[in-house]
């Protein structure tokens, strides 16, 4: 099974919420904590790494914090992986992995993996961080016919007829 790891999930979460407040909203750490239920040491963490990847932006001071780098269709999920997991590489042998495998000379499948990597890395580019936004739920308008029966206060569940039920002797 392929899977990221727990903190990139958490970073998600974190700039989802971070963009769902249209990306302009400056947060520290405490707050986006709150808001998206990550814990705070984690969130501090990962904070300062996606800032020295340059997917936030951060700023001292009074009102300071964090804020997206760039708006969130243009921060790709391959570029969050990246950023906290480094090049992503299914195997040792896939090229710029950052291990080698001791088998890679006798190795039949040696550069076969590229191909599902590359097919991968090119998924997880066309994803952006806007596309990963929650949305909202879609309702249907009231009928006509349920307003009015709400405005007159009976409804149709109201009006059947009730049938008796009697003891038998």
């Amino acid at each position: 099974m392929i899977r990221l790891n727990k903190m990139t999930d958490y970073a998600v979460v974190m700039l989802s919420h971070m963009a769902g407040a249209n990306g302009e909203k400056v947060v520290t750490a405490a707050q986006l904590s709150q808001e998206s239920a990550v814990p705070l040491p984690s969130v501090s963490k990962l904070m300062k790494q996606l800032s020295k990847a340059g997917i936030l932006t951060s700023q001292r001071g009074a009102g300071g914090g964090y804020s997206l780098g760039r708006a969130a269709g243009e921060i790709t999920v391959a570029q969050i992986v990246t950023a906290l997991e480094g090049p992503i590489a299914l195997t040792a042998c896939i090229d710029g992995a950052d291990t080698s495998c001791g088998s890679l000379p006798l190795c039949a499948m040696s550069g076969h993996w590229n191909q599902v990597n590359r097919a991968i890395e090119s998924a997880l580019q066309s994803v952006s961080l806007a596309d990963m936004l929650p949305r909202p739920f879609a309702f249907e308008p009231a009928s006509n016919k349920l307003i009015s029966e709400i405005n007159s206060g009976v409804q149709t569940s109201d009006i059947k007829t009730e049938t008796s039920i009697t003891r038998a002797p």
